[in-house]
């Protein structure tokens, strides 16, 4: 269900369920705002008003004889031993930082009660990322992931980098909605595509990750498990890693609903009564123990986490007048 207040509009060209080319490219327009020396989209988002950036590596550029002032941690051992002479490494710094998303758009992520599916603002926020990345003249690549399938997409620079992630995120989020509709006529299509576990496209960023690189894995890890420590931890290993929660203020029991729903996602359905206290307080209770497990997870390895509401406009979150402030 997703029913929009009066107050919480939906952003121009969306319906909140389905995802467009002319929806996502507004935010190209919007990511001058958080380049530097703006407040950083992260620092806005934990309500602080400064942030830590990550220095970039040194790309190794040439060896040459030792000269008076150097560095003689830079000394190449190897080529002094050869030649008789005492020799340097010459590093010049790396002028780019490859940004890597990990977008989830699996089964957890098709549900919104008010104003958009989490699924649609995790595409929002993403394609912000994308076009910063851009403005940065960063490379973007991303994992599309929605519990069936994965998609790659390289790290590329320029407007290409940031359409391809679009574009995929388009054509996943439209697979997902014909699914919707042709799964409960189609039990073979449905035994036919086995799941894929959150594990996986942890693994599969390993593999696609240039090391240096700046991995955000936008989700509302419902999929995340205690296991996934291990694939995490060898991520950061050499990258930074952030987390971008995206959730709904009825998995925490808020809603202004009293009455009988029918809540249903792709494996099941079931009845709630809103009007019972209790059954409020069940779904608050479950997503307090689902936080504790992310935040637990992410402070033991050091991982910012940030959250976005789907029942809100992503730049009404982000702050519109920050860059005035």
């Amino acid at each position: 269900m997703t029913l929009a207040t009066p107050a919480n509009v939906l952003p121009t060209h969306s319906d909140g369920v389905h995802l467009c080319l002319a929806e996502l490219l507004q935010y190209k327009d919007q990511a001058v705002r958080w380049l530097a020396p703006a407040q950083s989209i992260w620092s806005h988002l934990n309500g602080k008003h400064s942030s830590r950036q990550k220095g970039r590596g040194m790309n190794f550029s040439e060896v040459r004889p030792y000269q008076a002032g150097d560095d003689i941690r830079a000394i190449d051992w190897r080529v002094t031993a050869r030649t008789g002479k005492t020799h340097t490494k010459l590093f010049t710094e790396e002028r780019e930082q490859p940004v890597m998303l990990l977008i989830d758009l699996s089964s957890s992520m098709q549900f919104g009660s008010q104003l958009m599916l989490k699924s649609v603002q995790a595409a929002h926020f993403a394609s912000l990322l994308c076009w910063l990345t851009i403005k940065e003249q960063d490379r973007i690549g991303a994992i599309v992931y929605n519990g069936k399938t994965l998609h790659e997409i390289k790290p590329t620079g320029r407007q290409q980098g940031a359409l391809r992630v679009i574009n995929q995120l388009i054509a996943s989020q439209q697979q997902i909605n014909t699914n919707v509709h042709t799964q409960p006529h189609d039990a073979a299509q449905e035994t036919s595509s086995p799941a894929i576990k959150f594990s996986a496209a942890l693994r599969h960023l390993s593999h696609l990750c240039p090391k240096g690189s700046e991995i955000i894995i936008v989700s509302d890890f419902h999929a995340l498990k205690a296991d996934d420590k291990q694939s995490l931890s060898r991520l950061r290993h050499h990258n930074r890693i952030q987390f971008v929660q995206i959730h709904d203020p009825l998995e925490q029991g808020i809603t202004a609903f009293r009455g009988t729903e029918q809540v249903a996602d792709q494996t099941q359905s079931v009845w709630l009564n809103f009007s019972a206290t209790n059954t409020r307080e069940q779904l608050s209770t479950q997503f307090l123990h689902h936080q504790q497990l992310i935040k637990t997870l992410a402070n033991s390895l050091a991982i910012p986490l940030y959250s976005l509401d789907a029942a809100l406009p992503l730049l009404q979150q982000l702050g519109q007048q920050k860059g005035e402030s």
